[in-house]
Parts: C-alpha cells; structure tokens; sequence
C-alpha cells in the first residue's frame, strides 16, 4: 500500500495519494487545484488515478478534483448527503471500495459540515480487519476538530452542527483501534480550526489523551466549548464553499485566460475603470517605489488567505511582480478561486520607470522615532492591524486596533488629519495597510516595518 500525504504550507492544508501497488490502482483525496505533483508521483510509480475522494466541500481553497477528472476521467466520490452540479458516485455511511488490496470504508462525520465523511484505510495484504489510517478531513485535527460555525450563510447554525460532530466523534472516530493513524486534512495556521497542532500526523489514542474536543464530556458541554472563541471566518470561505459544489473552468483554463503581458497603459487603463491593481514583491521592494494606488500583498507570506480576506472577488485583478513570479501570484490566487486575473504588468516595475509621476514611496519610521513621537503633546494615531486576539494580548500603548480584513470597512472612522502609523506583527500586513489607506487617499501614513515584534524586542533589552 502506499499513503503519501502532500502538504501545502501556505494554505495548511493535506492531500493524499493512496494506492495499491500491486495492482496500480489509485485514489486522491481532498486534492489542491494545481494537480501536477499527484500525476507525477503516480506516472513515477506505474499507478492509474481512478477515484478523487473530497472529504466535504472545503471552504479554505478550492479543490482539484475537476481538475483531475478532466485529466485522468477519474470518478469523484462525495458523502451521500453531498450536492454538487458536476456527475459524482454518493457513498453512504461504511460503504467501502476495494483498489486491489486497499480498503476504503466512508464513515459519515458530519459536524464541521452536513456531508463531512472520513475514509478508512485497509491495507488488506497487512492486517485486512485492522484500520491502519483514518482520513479524517476537517472532522477531526491533530489537537483540534472543525469549527462548527461556517454554515451559519445557509442556514445551519453553529450549535446543530457541532450536535452532529460531538456524535460523529465519539460514535465513529473515536471508536477505531487506539493505533490508527489519524491523517487530517488541516494542520496548524489554518481558520478552519481554533487550536491545531504542527504535527500533520497523529493517532486516535493519541488524540484522545491530548485533543480537548475529545475528552469526556456532555454534549453540551462539547458544543459551548467548540463554538467558544472562535475567530471570523475568512471572507472568501463562503465563495470556495460554492465553487466547490460548481462544474467551473479548470485551474489551466484559468491560468490560460489571465496570463498575459499587460503594457503600463493597460493598466492604468484598467485601474481606473476599476481593477485591483496588486503588487506582490516584498514590502520593502514596494515601499521603495511602486505604482500608486496598488496594493501591497507579498509572495512571500500567506498571500492566497490574504488575498482572500482584502480583495474583491467579484473585480479585476492586475498583478504587479518581478518577471517570472507572475505565473506564481496567479496559481496561488487560483487555489483559492481568484479566477479574475485579468493580466500583469509587462516587465514589472521596470515598466514604469520613465513615468516617476506614477511612482509612490512608502513613509516608513523608526523605532527611536516612534517612541518620539508617542512622547508629543498632540501624539500620532497608532493602528495595529492585527487580529484582534493578538492585540489583546499586547500592544503598543494607546495603539487602536483595526484587523486588516476589516480596514476597507472601517476607513471613515480614522482621522484624515495628522499623522497615521501603521504596524503589525512584523511588517506583512502592515505594507497592505499602507496600500489600502494610501489607495483610500490618507496622505499622512507612516509605516513602523519591525512592527510588534520589534516594539518588544526592543523593550526587552532596554
């Protein structure tokens, strides 16, 4: 048997491989849009994709399961409870499918959603009635179990659905051999949970020690506790929820469509008729030049869940990046379901060096000089642009609190006279703040790039 878990840093998110070798039969599980890798380890490995398994219809990026069927015919396999517009096969509650000498039994998980399934995995050659893993999707995590709470837009309430995950839990995963293996389809960094843990891998028994949704308990005891202090849902989880249950254009159709050259005149001309014109080099890069009223969102950083919380969905998106990232920006804001990008900026900001009039620099301040300014009769208002959990924890004093996904929205209760310094944790999202407020027209913004981090290191040695 083989079991390869493929793990996507950027969005915490695992996918899986799992096939016979014997007879080269294979499946995919909760595959990631760009579906390269799983065709190459199975071309690598003599195996023939035959089935696409989505644990539940994600929320947090968009899934490659058309993508693989356009280019393996591999049938798609949902819970029964599942709809979707695309042809699928429904497998209920411990229905099983053999590839060769692999078992995969279904289990209906729902909770995190009403479809949720897990998927037990047999090696029949090995142990054929013991379970050797369980892909358990965002049922449950490696510390966590799913939030209950993403449902709320159609109608389910948070409090019904973690009713159905306290049972999934404690009458189907929890009730498999202390020894299996437990392969999530999360791990720590993404918002489908409030507590995941690095590790990527784990146990039953080993989660059922350590995993706080899994201890003993009332059902609602279980439901005050999975619902409690859970963050916002990101804004786009809502659209990757849809698009996931959509037949849709495929990642290459899209990349095809959005992957061309742009001439500066372009692109202003599509900026002002209305494009988010988003620049991904790194914030330092941008502060020193770039195209006024762009916004800043580095490469670097978890670019597609920021993407996703500050851009519209809905409007054009013109990229801005040194040459050969632009394919890079595009894929990753496909992962997600951008499928706007309308074009990039044809050689980057090269591009726009002979018109400086186009050109903006970023005002950015030094630690000594911020600790000035606080000092003045008349001090500068601070905005911290982190989670709000963050700055509850600590925060420059006097610091006013507006998360980044929440800054658009918010604009018209900052004042537009006298001066503005923005920071963040370390200087990520500070840099779109920046961009967001330069674009709203603020002209009095300063950005503190070290951000909290700094702040602290420095109050530590003083």
């Amino acid at each position: 048997m083989i079991l390869k878990q493929y793990y996507l840093g950027c969005l915490a998110h695992a996918s899986y491989l799992i096939a016979d070798e014997a007879s080269g039969r294979a499946v995919v599980v909760d595959p990631q849009r760009d579906v390269d890798q799983y065709l190459q380890d199975a071309a690598v490995a003599h195996l023939t994709v035959e089935g696409i398994f989505l644990t539940h219809f994600h929320a947090d990026f968009v899934a490659g399961h058309l993508e693989l069927r356009q280019r393996t015919g591999a049938t798609i396999y949902l819970g029964e409870t599942a709809q979707a517009e695309y042809p699928f096969t429904p497998l209920a509650d411990r229905q099983c499918l053999d590839i060769g000498a692999v078992r995969l039994q279904v289990l209906a998980t729902p909770g995190h959603t009403p479809e949720g399934i897990s998927i037990v995995v047999y090696d029949q050659a090995v142990a054929p009635d013991k379970p050797h893993a369980v892909l358990t999707g965002d049922t449950l995590f490696i510390g966590d179990v799913g939030r209950p709470d993403l449902m709320a837009s159609v109608g389910v309430t948070a409090d019904a659905l973690a009713g159905l995950l306290y049972e999934s839990l404690r009458t189907q995963l929890m009730t498999l051999p202390d020894e299996t293996l437990v392969y999530p389809a999360h791990g720590a960094g993404s918002s489908c949970g409030k507590n995941l843990s690095k590790d990527t891998v784990s146990t039953i028994g080993a989660q059922k020690q350590l995993n706080y949704a899994l201890q003993p308990m009332s059902k609602a005891a279980f439901i005050e506790a999975v619902t409690a202090n859970q963050s916002e849902a990101p804004a786009y989880f809502a659209h990757d929820a849809v698009m996931n249950r959509k037949e849709r254009p495929t990642l290459d159709e899209s990349l095809a469509k959005g992957l061309r050259p742009l001439r500066l005149e372009d692109v202003l001309r599509l900026q002002n008729a209305g494009a988010q014109v988003v620049d991904v080099r790194e914030s330092d890069d941008y502060a020193l030049g770039h195209l006024a009223d762009s916004l800043n969102l580095g490469l670097a950083g978890k670019f597609a869940s920021w993407a996703g919380n500050v851009l519209d969905k809905e409007r054009a998106i013109v990229l801005i990046a040194d040459p050969e990232a632009e394919r890079e920006a595009a894929l990753r804001l496909g992962r997600i379901g951008y499928d706007s990008v309308a074009g990039y900026l044809d050689g980057g900001m090269a591009a726009v060096t002979e018109r400086p009039d186009l050109v903006r620099v970023t005002s950015r301040i030094s630690q000594a000089d911020l600790v000035r300014a606080l000092d003045l009769a008349t001090p500068p208002v601070v905005l911290d642009v982190r989670g709000e959990g963050e700055w509850r924890e600590a925060h420059i004093p006097g610091s006013r609190n507006i998360p980044l996904p929440k800054l658009e929205a918010q604009l018209a209760s900052l004042p537009r006279d006298g001066q503005l310094i923005v920071h963040c944790a370390s200087g990520y999202r500070s840099s779109a703040a920046g961009s967001i407020l330069a674009r709203a027209g603020f002209t009095n913004v300063s950005e503190f790039p070290g951000g909290f981090d700094a702040w602290q290191e420095a109050l530590a040695e003083s």
